[in-house]
């Protein structure tokens, strides 16, 4: 059988923890940022993690992750 394909717009986004979590980039930090507080960008720039609810289709479409 052939190996699996990863999404690879998936594997551009998420990367996994030493625990074996994802982690994400968060969002909102594109465009429009004039509006936003120092501390309000400064905290965007953190990673975050995938949550539970979600984790399942990320690792779907991250078979080697």
């Amino acid at each position: 059988m052939p190996k699996m394909k990863s999404n690879r717009g998936a594997a551009k986004r998420f990367k996994t923890t030493g625990s074996g979590k994802l982690r994400r980039a968060k969002a909102f930090r594109s465009h429009i940022l004039t509006k936003k507080s120092a501390k309000r960008k400064r905290n965007l720039r953190k990673s975050g993690l995938v949550d539970s609810t979600n984790a399942r289709g990320v690792r779907r479409l991250l078979p080697y992750a």
